[in-house]
Order: structure tokens, then C-alpha cells, then sequence
């Protein structure tokens, strides 16, 4: 498939910066093209993509921030993948070299000590991108990432991240904002992980997945199932499901089949203070 426009064209520029042609990379194992006719290649779980303008807009809120060309620029430095329920997209200690957004899934970022001891930091669902610091640190990951259902990422290659953070206000604005949230979503996470018993944990554990930074056009419907909210709060099922019904005949939120929805969000977030 040809994509080609005029010589001075966004796609062109993005073209020479690259050294190569949007339509083909590397050594032909990876095909680029629009996301609509995107081609399996391989197992069919790794595709590099010439994602549409409009598709990047609706799987990453920064996006609706950049002018065309920076648009273009990013298009080009995207690719996707798929990982399995249960599959490690990346252990601490690697070298991923992406900045990664949720397109589809659940996936989970935390740690298991040396003494086998597992510890959520967060809980990744669809629009959030994370992994921004290790990016621009150029360091090794010091946490784990493992999809908890099956899950598909946009994973942009640092060469894009870092022509978009040295040329983009717009990019550099959504920087600020997602760090200093996250910034907080951990120092939350230290003080309720040492003060708060489970039904808090699961309570803060939710709406910390509510976030308007981090996990942009969220409804007040959250597609979770009980195994994996216990996951994020480091509790067995069992223990989860008990704290839920808790909060739900505290009127906090609803349980519902394959979910739950929000009542009270802001009683979720300071419940147990």
C-alpha cells in the first residue's frame, strides 16, 4: 500500500526524518499502514502502524493538543501490540524503550519483593500512557507491567517522544500535567498502602481508575471484574467481592454485571480517612 504525498508533505518530512517510507519499516517483518487495514504479520500480535489522525485523537487525549505536523510525526513513531491475560509486557530490570498507551484491556504496574511479596502501584486501563520518567531517563524499568485481561497497547518509540518533548507545547504541557498526577497517585498510594485497611484500599484502589489526567473520557461505568479489582488492591477475590458489597450498601457504587458503577466518587476517594 502507497501513502505518499507531495514532497513537502507532513508524511514526507516524517519520511526523511525517519529514513524510510511510512509504508514499509525495518527489514519488511513490520508493515505500516492506515490503522483500518492494518495486515497480521507474524503471530498477528505485533503491527507497526501508520495509525489514522483520527484514531490516535480517540486513544490518546494528548494528541488533540498537537498541530498537524506534530500529529504526523507521532502517527509515524506508533506501533501496536497485543499480550495475553496474565503476560508480562515488560519485568522490572528491562530495557523498553516506548512510552506506552492502554488501547483495550487492564493491565497492571507494580512490583513482587525479593520475599515473593506483590505490590500494585496502579491499575493501567484504556487512554492512560505511562512510562514517560523511564523514557525520558533512558533507564532500565523498576517495576513490573502485566496485562491482567487481554490487552492492546500503542507504544511510541523514544526518537518520537523526544523529538515531540523538545518541539511540542502542547506534548510538554500533557507532561507536566501527567507527572505531577502521578506524583500524587503515588504518594496516596504509600499512605493508604501503610494506614487504610482492605475496604479503603479498594475504595481509593477504584477511584484512583477515575483520575481525568491519567485515564481521560471515562464514564462513571468501570468494566472490572472482582478478581481484578482484588488484583490492584493486592487482596484475594474473595476479600474483594466482601469489601464491595460493603461499599455498595454505603451507597459508594454499584455492582452490576461485568462492572461496577460509580455513585459517589468523592466518598471513594477519601473513604477511610
Amino acid at each position: 500500500m502507497k501513502c505518499l504525498g507531495p514532497d513537502n508533505s507532513p508524511a514526507n518530512f516524517v519520511s526523511r526524518l525517519f529514513g524510510v517510507f511510512p509504508e514499509v519499516y525495518g527489514t519488511g517483518n513490520i508493515v505500516a499502514m492506515q490503522h483500518e487495514d492494518v495486515t497480521k504479520v507474524g503471530d498477528g500480535r505485533f503491527n507497526r502502524v501508520m495509525i489514522a489522525a483520527d484514531y490516535l485523537k480517540r486513544i490518546a487525549a494528548w494528541s488533540r493538543e498537537l498541530n498537524e505536523r506534530e500529529t504526523e510525526i507521532a502517527r509515524a513513531g506508533i506501533v501496536e501490540k497485543s499480550y495475553r491475560a496474565n503476560e508480562y509486557i515488560f519485568m522490572r530490570g528491562d530495557r523498553f524503550e516506548y512510552w506506552t498507551g492502554v488501547v483495550s484491556g487492564l493491565a497492571r504496574m507494580g512490583i513482587v519483593s525479593r520475599g515473593g511479596k506483590a505490590t500494585s502501584f496502579a491499575g493501567l486501563t484504556a487512554g492512560a500512557w505511562f512510562g514517560e520518567g523511564t523514557v525520558l531517563k533512558n533507564e532500565a524499568r523498576r517495576y513490573d507491567v502485566v496485562a491482567l485481561r487481554d490487552t492492546r497497547l500503542a507504544m511510541m518509540d523514544r526518537s518520537t517522544f523526544f523529538w515531540l518533548f523538545e518541539n511540542s507545547v502542547g506534548f510538554n504541557r500533557f507532561l507536566v500535567g501527567q507527572l505531577n498526577e502521578r506524583l500524587g497517585q503515588f504518594i496516596a498510594l504509600l499512605e493508604y498502602g501503610r494506614t487504610l485497611d482492605a475496604t479503603a484500599r479498594v475504595a481509593r484502589g477504584i477511584a484512583s481508575l477515575f483520575n481525568p489526567i491519567l485515564y481521560p473520557d471515562l464514564t462513571r461505568h468501570l468494566e472490572i471484574t472482582q478478581e481484578e479489582i482484588g488484583a490492584l488492591s493486592g487482596i484475594s477475590r474473595q476479600n474483594a467481592n466482601q469489601c464491595l458489597k460493603k461499599l455498595e450498601k454505603e451507597g459508594l457504587l454499584r455492582l452490576e454485571y461485568g462492572g461496577v458503577t460509580i455513585v459517589d466518587l468523592e466518598r471513594l476517594r477519601h473513604y477511610g480517612g
